[in-house]
Parts: C-alpha cells; structure tokens; sequence
C-alpha cells in the first residue's frame, strides 16, 4: 500500500519504484542522471574554453590545479551523499517518511557543517595547499585567486549535490536534472561575464571564472530547496523536524561508517589513476598527450554506466526496504542487461569514429592520434566490464556493504592493474599499461558477482536509527511511520 500523501497531491514528484515494471522504469530513471552527468562534463569543457581563450595556457593550468583540491573535497561529501540517499531509499520502501526525513537532515547537517569549516580553512591555507602540490610559480598567483573564491561557494555547491541525491532517493531523477540545467546554464553563460567584464561588471579575470561557478551554485541550490519546500515533497523539514539537522550520534555513526568508505572509493580511484599517468608520462609526450585525449573520451563512455548503477542504487534501496528481494536480483539483472548494451554501444561508435574526435583535441596530423586510437582498440572495451560491476556494486551498497565493494576495488586496482602493468612492462612495452585496464575490470567484475552470490549481504541492515517521534510535527502533522493501519 503506496502512502497516499506520496502518491498524489503533495509530495507528487517523488516516485514508488516498487511497483511497475522494471526494465522501463529503471530506463526513465537512469536517463535523467545520464544527462545531468553529461551536462557537468560540457559545463567543465565549456568553462575550460573561456578560461583559455581569453586567459591562455597558465590559467588554465592553475583551474586544473584548484580542481583536483575540488574533487577531493567531493569525494567525501559522495560518500556521506551516497549514504543518505540509500536510507532515503530503504526508509520510503518501508513508507517510513520520518526516517527518510531524519536521514535526509542528519546528511545536510553533517556535510554543510563541515562544508563551512572545510571553506574557512581552505581560504586561509590555500597558498600552503597550493605549494603542497607542487603548483608552477607562474601559475600559482591565478591558481590563488580562483580557488580562494571555489572554496567560498563549497557550501552551496555541496549542498545541490546532497538536494539532487536526496531527490534520487524518493525516486525522482527528473527534477536534479532541470537544475542541473539551470547551474550549467549561468555557469557557463557567466564565465565570460565576469572574466572580461562584460555588461557593465567587473573585469575578475580568473577570478571572475570562479565566481560564475558560486553564483550558479547558489541560485541553483536554493533554487532546488525552495522547490522542495514549495511542492511539499517528503524529505522537506518543518517545525521540530529542523532539529534532525543535528543528528543523533547513532545516526551520525551510521551515516559516517557506510558514507567514508564510499567516499574512499573515489579516492583510490584518483591514487590508481595518479599512479597510471606517472607510468604513462615516461614514454614520452606523445603517448602522455595519447592517453590524455583516451581519458577525455573514457569519461563519456562510462556515463551510462555511471547513471544505470545511480539509478539501480535507488531502485534497490526502496525494494529491500519493501522487503522485495525478487525485484532486487530483477532490478540487478536489468541494469547489467542496460549498462552492457548502451556500453558497447558507445564504445563501438568511439572506436569507429576516433580520429575526427581526436583531431578536435590533438589536430589532425598529430603523432599522438595513431597512439591514442591504438589505446582505444585494447582498453576501451573494459568500460563494458566496468558498466556491469558497478551494477552489482550499486546494488549489494544499497544494503548497507560498503567495505567488501572498496577491498574488492583496490585488489582490482593496485595488486592486479598496476601490478601487471609493471610486471609485463619490458615485454610488452607501453601495450602492459593499456592490457592492465580490462584485465583489472575482469577481475573486479569475477570478485564483485561471486560477492554478490555467496557473499553475505543480503543479511546486513542499513537502517535510520530509532527514535521516539512525538506525536505530531510542529506544523500539525503526523510525521510517524506510515505503515498501512492493521
């Protein structure tokens, strides 16, 4: 029985994915996050353009300098959004709207909190974090300037990242994604602005790059909460309710023990690929620019695969707190079967048509273009294995199993990808680095189905916490669980 509130009227945007068919919903629901995913990508190219026509090679170099800072920061606040919106998921299966809420505040309290302080700090120690990595003094002025202003709009840019997870969470991938519209269209339509000064504004240079990124964060992420509070839709705080933004210390425990170790994720990701460029970068310029232009292009093929797991990872969490462990294997079953074929379909076409691709990055008579298609034809295809592991990840997460997908990930990574890379390097030459990528999937992909067969997930809990709810919120409404009466 759908919570009424839920299924009409007010809250209508959220979404039951425990009903219905599958296949077709899981396919409405991934679309949505494919495409905010490929907007953040243009945005980041289109910002890159602006930067570097109009401010050359330094200021792009000191961006790129200010961004690697950037993603560490949100490596964490995926984790701990990931975390959230899988108790979310499992609390509105369970129709246990209280819960859903209390998570949905424990995770913005948490992150925004720590949001602040990690902006505070970033501001006074940006020249030492910028010497820390090692950045050129002829950029390190510029490289200044526009991460000083980046970390001043962290909070809100966190905070859309924590408002679009969350709506993931209550089944609506719909509504991040005009947002995500929304931010990349100021963004990018800002950049030159306030870079030359156009309209009347100030001539910012760098700087003024930086600050087109805080003003869209902020209009969309206030935007995006109003709207949430406009429609009423269930994860809103009202009244008492506000007070979950300080969560009680098991939810607190709860939410940190399952969000580090997804976070941790993305971080061995950026260490196993720090490593891989370093490998790379001794066979010379060429093949460094080669494997350059292959990442650019290995960004837009995992996208598919990216979105099919997010969307599996909400489909999941609602159906196992609904108890319907039929529909989990189904909803794991399609999303294979969808990330598999949209995978190898974007690979095919990338393999068909690299060289008009990569002459857009290299020009066509680059000596990097025959290396970089060569890197194609043998690594490319490790995205269709990537695809369908992070299904089952997505999946076996949505229960609460954070360690097992992150020892699984560094074995693939470290042991078997560099590993071989290095062990097979003076027979096979630069072919053992390119070799090493579908080999490490292939062994990620063997640990993640055997995991997701015997393993034990299936038995853990990921659970709100209880707490005993007064008996109405402070606007008057009843804001217990929503079990069906009887």
């Amino acid at each position: 029985m759908t919570d009424p509130k839920l299924a009409s009227g007010r809250g209508a945007k959220s979404r039951d994915l425990t009903t219905g068919p599958i296949a077709a919903t899981l396919l409405a629901f991934a679309l949505p996050t494919l495409g905010s995913n490929i907007l953040q990508s243009l945005n980041g190219s289109i910002n890159t353009i602006w930067v570097g026509r109009f401010l050359g090679e330094s200021a792009v170099s000191a961006t790129a300098n200010a961004n690697t800072i950037m993603f560490l920061m949100f490596a964490a606040v995926f984790g701990f959004g990931m975390a959230s919106t899988i108790l979310i998921g499992q609390s509105m299966g369970r129709r246990d709207v209280e819960a859903a809420r209390r998570a949905f505040g424990a995770s913005i309290g948490i992150v925004l909190s720590g949001a602040v302080v990690i902006a505070t700090l970033g501001w006074i120690f940006a020249p030492d974090i910028l010497h820390a990595l090692a950045t050129p003094p002829s950029v390190l002025p510029l490289a200044l300037a526009y991460l000083r202003v980046i970390f001043l709009g962290l909070p809100a840019s966190m905070l859309l990242v924590l408002l679009s997870m969350a709506l993931r969470g209550i089944g609506d991938s719909v509504t991040p994604l005009w947002f995500t519209v929304l931010s990349v269209a100021l963004d990018s339509g800002l950049n030159p602005v306030f870079i030359r000064g156009w309209f009347g504004m100030p001539e910012m240079g760098i700087a003024g790059s930086a600050t087109a990124t805080l003003i869209s964060a902020h209009v969309a992420a206030l935007g995006l909460l109003a709207y949430i509070y406009a429609r009423d839709l269930p994860i809103r705080l009202r009244g008492h309710e506000i007070t979950w933004l300080v969560p009680s210390a098991a939810l607190a425990r709860t939410i940190l023990a399952k969000g580090l170790p997804m976070g941790a994720q993305m971080l061995v990701v950026s260490l196993a690929a720090l490593a891989m460029t370093g490998l790379v970068n001794r066979y010379g310029v060429d093949t460094s620019a080669a494997y350059g232009v292959s990442m650019q292009l290995w960004g837009y093929i995992q996208m598919p695969a990216l979105a099919v797991g997010a969307a599996v990872s909400s489909m999941a969490a609602q159906n196992i707190g609904a108890g319907l462990w039929d529909r989990v294997d189904r909803i794991t079953g399609s999303g294979i079967l969808f990330s598999a074929l949209i995978t190898t379909t974007m690979v095919a076409a990338i393999i068909a048509f690299d060289r008009p691709v990569m002459a857009v990055f290299l020009g066509g008579d680059s000596p990097a273009i025959p290396i970089a298609r060569h890197i194609q034809v043998l690594a490319s295809w490790n995205f269709i294995v990537f695809g369908m592991t992070m299904v089952l990840f997505s999946t076996v997460r949505a229960n609460g199993a954070v360690w097992a997908p992150l020892t699984m990930l560094i074995v693939s990574l470290f042991p078997v990808r560099l590993g071989f890379a290095l062990a097979f390097e003076q027979s096979l030459g630069a072919d053992s680095l390119w070799w090493s990528f579908p080999l490490g999937s292939v062994a990620n992909l063997a640990m993640a189905a055997w995991y997701y067969r015997y393993g034990g997930w299936r038995t853990q809990r990921m659970v709100v916490p209880p707490e005993i709810p007064p008996e109405h919120g402070g606007d008057g409404e009843p804001v217990g669980r929503l079990h069906p009466a009887g």
